[in-house]
């Protein structure tokens, strides 16, 4: 039961970034380009995320999940360097290619060669992480 909430809770995050026109690259890098052609419309978007979701969660306290398990703790409020270089690489993969994991993975099935491109150095990044972070640690 919970892989078939999963998958239709996937599809309609999915659905919801190709019709909001996250998935465009060209849309999100005009919304990014603040100093030039700005597109305004993304802002929407992420309000239009944010607040339902900032609601949903003022709901949780005290309570568990229909489906079971528990809901995450919330994160310590601190800046550390993970963060601030996760958010650099973010911000600038995001800027560069127009995509990020949400909106690329949605994008596959008609991105062109492209998308795979930048999906595939994605998970290259997301694995290669773990052993350079480890190394890094120890150094």
């Amino acid at each position: 039961m919970r892989a078939l909430f999963a998958f239709i809770a996937g599809a309609l995050f999915g659905a919801g970034l190709f019709i909001s026109g996250m998935t465009d690259t060209a849309k999100v890098q005009g919304w990014l380009d603040v100093f030039g052609d700005w597109d305004p419309t993304l802002a929407f978007v992420m309000g239009g995320a944010i607040i339902p979701m900032a609601i949903a969660w003022s709901f949780t306290r005290g309570r568990r999940p229909v489906l079971g398990g528990d809901f995450p703790a919330r994160p310590e409020p601190k800046l550390g360097n993970d963060l601030i270089i996760g958010s650099v690489m973010f911000g600038a993969g995001w800027g560069l290619a127009g995509l990020c994991p949400g909106p690329a993975m949605a994008s596959l099935s008609y991105g062109g060669f492209g998308h795979w491109v930048f999906f595939l150095a994605m998970c290259a990044g997301m694995i290669a992480a773990v052993p350079i972070k480890a190394r890094f640690r120890t150094a």
